[in-house]
């Protein structure tokens, strides 16, 4: 959620629990960030079309990301074979996670490449590894997280105090985004238990709606698609975070890779890169074909796809970017500091754009910043 200062867990019991739970799905995320309420299973999806063409440097290239709304550059770029076309006769296989921790163990075991990620995983394994686990290579997505609250309950920002208000996991991307919130509105909340002046209650995304719908929560600070799911339920947007960001922009989803593939295979990762592009630009010429590959991805990977008063509201709060918006990670690693949930971290280095602004300079696009966060 950024900078190189040296960042290890905590030897205590936050830092415990943070080795744990802080990284993130998610946000992450996942988004996570990162596992944003899917009900998919963890596991190898072999739907991906057969390569063609001349093979690059290595016979396969294996990719993770989240059945989610928030990665639905992967989510697309798979579905349409867009990210497979452009690795030619190397073979695109790619599988699918629930959570941030178990998409960075993936990548540290080789299980996985390359991945789409939420940015305090990405933070938590660049820090845990001391800067030789992984890169940031390039951006996924923008947006898509809301309070949503009971409109009974809470109808202004200030009735938020004294509720009982969701975050996906202690730590993940969400959590510390509502923990800088509720500090900036000059109340006090435990970071670890959540007790305060406002209680935040830890609840896994998959089952946020039927906590909202029993009533044991007041509302969620949670991404999408749970986000609109809740409002689906009878909840009512309160606050969209975009708009504590300039231009309204933050990252929630990022692409990483194995340092060791980065190093050994760059071709196989500008080819990746080159998919990941060109997929983003087929998302934003295309809106409704696009929604509809990923919903028909979704449906796929979980068994069901998203309903339309769910998929609509959800899909137009998300902005698909290559950008990884560098600077908004760093500032929400600051938060994450602020909020007691991390030790100032040393992430100069965590990015690697040099592949990126060469695929973009080649489809005539500008050149993205690594807000001083690369190692070059």
């Amino acid at each position: 959620m950024s900078a190189d200062r040296t960042t290890s867990a905590r030897p205590s019991r936050r830092g415990r629990l943070l080795a744990a739970a802080a990284v993130l799905p998610l946000l992450a995320g996942a988004l996570g960030a990162c596992g944003y309420g899917s009900q998919a299973k963890e596991g190898d999806n072999t739907s991906s079309p057969a390569p063609k063409g001349k093979k690059l440097s290595v016979d396969e290239v294996k990719i993770g990301y989240f059945p989610n709304l928030t990665h639905a550059t992967a989510l697309v770029g798979d579905q349409e074979g867009i990210l497979q076309k452009e690795l030619g006769g190397t073979k695109l296989t790619s599988a699918t996670f629930n959570a941030g921790p178990s998409e960075i163990e993936a990548l540290n075991s080789r299980s996985i490449d390359i991945g789409w990620i939420g940015p305090s995983p990405a933070i938590n394994g660049y820090t845990k590894s001391k800067g030789q686990s992984l890169r940031i290579i390039g951006g996924s997505a923008s947006g898509g997280v809301k309070l949503v609250v009971n409109p009974k309950k809470i109808k202004t920002l200030d009735d938020v105090k004294g509720k009982k208000i969701a975050t996906p996991q202690l730590g993940n991307t969400q959590d510390v985004a509502f923990l800088h919130w509720i500090a900036e509105q000059g109340w006090k909340v435990d970071a670890e238990s959540g007790k305060g002046d406002v209680s935040v209650v830890r609840t896994d995304n998959k089952v946020t709606p039927d906590a909202y719908k029993s009533g044991s929560i007041d509302g969620a600070w949670v991404p999408e698609p749970t986000a609109s799911k809740l409002v689906a339920e009878g909840g009512k947007v309160l606050l969209d975070e975009g708009t504590l960001w300039p231009d309204k922009k933050f990252v929630i989803t990022n692409l990483i890779v194995s340092q060791s593939f980065l190093d050994e295979h760059p071709d196989v990762v500008e080819a990746v890169l080159r998919g990941s592009v060109k997929t983003n630009q087929w998302i934003k010429d295309n809106p409704d074909k696009a929604k509809a590959s990923a919903n028909a991805a979704l449906k796929k990977l979980s068994g069901k796809a998203l309903p339309p008063e769910v998929l609509d509201p959800a899909w137009k709060s998300i902005e698909i970017t290559d950008d990884p918006l560098a600077a908004t990670l760093n500032t929400e690693a600051e938060h994450a500091v602020k909020a007691g949930l991390l030790e100032e971290p040393d992430l100069k280095g965590i990015y690697d754009l040099g592949p990126l602004n060469k695929v973009l300079k080649a489809e005539g696009k500008p050149e993205v910043d690594d807000a001083g966060l690369s190692a070059k």
